[in-house]
């Protein structure tokens, strides 16, 4: 997205050195670095993709975020999902507009995001109000208050039902997802999709039991690996370090009787 800069846009500021900082600008106020300060009057107006000098002379290139930038620079309060692994999650949870899907927890707002900005309807069920409020403002702050039209936001416990029914999908990263499974197939039409996302495959393992115990099909488990490479002229090689383990993806159908 283009245009000029103006007050309450979220901008993200990268130095020389390709260190990235994201603002939300404010007119009178200023981002402050070892390298000098930078008002945000002179970033409001400007072009996306201007360039900008602090008060020390060193130059900043601005952008609006994308929203794997955000994610990773946004204020947060929960662990979030890494783009790496969002990307796929879409893609194994087939969302799309128009989709209903069900959320828990939403933690920072990541993953809401993310489902959001490809169309879905999101109910999410978060157990700490700081949390749910975290996320409403990150969802705001990066795709405009008209996104909250189709966020939804429950302080509940999702281990203990789900309310909702005729759902398309139901996405847990939650500690104990395998608790929520018998909700799930209650309030998912049949056909639709579920989906957790955990640290540890054992976490994995006992979510796959319980799609078997409930009427999943066709399940399965992936993780995905990052790994960058180094490209300088005739020196290309991988990097030294890559995004390996992040999480388990888990996703299955719910079958019809």
């Amino acid at each position: 997205m283009g245009g000029t800069y103006k007050a309450g846009d979220q901008v993200l500021l990268v130095d020389r050195k390709r260190r990235r900082y994201l603002v939300t600008l404010q007119p009178g106020a200023e981002f402050h670095s070892h390298t000098g300060v930078v008002a945000h009057d002179e970033i409001i107006g400007c072009e996306n993709g201007a360039a900008v000098k602090s008060s020390r002379g060193s130059v900043f290139d601005t952008f609006r975020p994308t929203l794997a930038e955000f994610v990773l620079k946004m204020p947060r309060g929960a662990q979030v999902i890494y783009p790496k692994d969002l990307g796929p999650i879409l893609m194994l949870a087939d969302v799309h507009p128009g989709v209903r899907v069900f959320e828990s927890g939403v933690g920072s707002g990541a993953l809401s995001m993310a489902l959001l900005r490809a169309g879905a309807q999101v109910t999410g069920y978060e157990i700490r109000e700081d949390f749910a409020a975290r996320a409403r403002t990150n969802v705001a702050a990066m795709l405009g208050e008209d996104a909250l039209g189709d966020y939804q936001v429950q302080i509940r416990d999702a281990y203990g039902g789900i309310d909702e029914t005729n759902l398309d999908r139901v996405i847990l990263d939650l500690p104990e997802p395998w608790q929520v499974v018998p909700h799930a197939a209650r309030a998912l039409d049949s056909g639709g999709i579920i989906l957790a996302y955990t640290p540890s495959v054992l976490q994995a393992a006992r979510f796959r039991e319980a799609l078997d115990e409930y009427g999943f099909g066709f399940a399965e488990t992936l993780e995905v690996l990052h790994r960058s490479w180094h490209i300088d002229g005739a020196a290309v090689r991988p990097d030294h370090r890559m995004v390996a383990h992040t999480g388990f993806v888990s996703h299955a159908r719910l079958l019809g009787s």
